[in-house]
């Protein structure tokens, strides 16, 4: 069982940056691929970015790739999502979510509660 805790949001102008961050209870974090979703209104989740257990690979959603970065740390449980230029379009509640297969589709087995994200034009 893990459990996921998303902080760092909240508003930000057009062209600014924000990080997220995602840490997650157990000790079995460092054995889970752990991906970043967000929703906006009237939307469904969509995948924005995506880490391997070890780190060594990253996957991004075109819209975000070039702007966003995921990455983590191990020894804090802790998963990152940085995220600059941000964009009107960026706005959503962003979850993370952990999984035994990095995939870049919502199939992974747990989620945080989310935190919002606002970028303001």
């Amino acid at each position: 069982q893990v459990q996921l805790v998303e902080s760092g949001g909240g508003l930000v102008q057009a062209g600014g940056s924000l990080r997220l961050s995602c840490a997650a209870s157990g000790r079995t974090f460092s054995s889970y691929a752990m991906g970043w979703f967000r929703q906006a209104p009237g939307k469904e989740r969509e995948f924005v970015a995506a880490i391997s257990w070890s780190g060594g690979s990253t996957y991004y959603a075109d819209s975000v790739k070039g702007r966003f970065t995921i990455s983590r740390d191990n020894a804090k449980n802790t998963v990152y999502l940085q995220m600059n230029s941000l964009k009107p379009e960026d706005t959503a509640v962003y979850y993370c979510a952990a999984g035994s297969v990095v995939v870049t589709t919502t199939r992974y087995d747990y989620w945080g509660q989310g935190t919002q994200v606002t970028v303001s034009s």
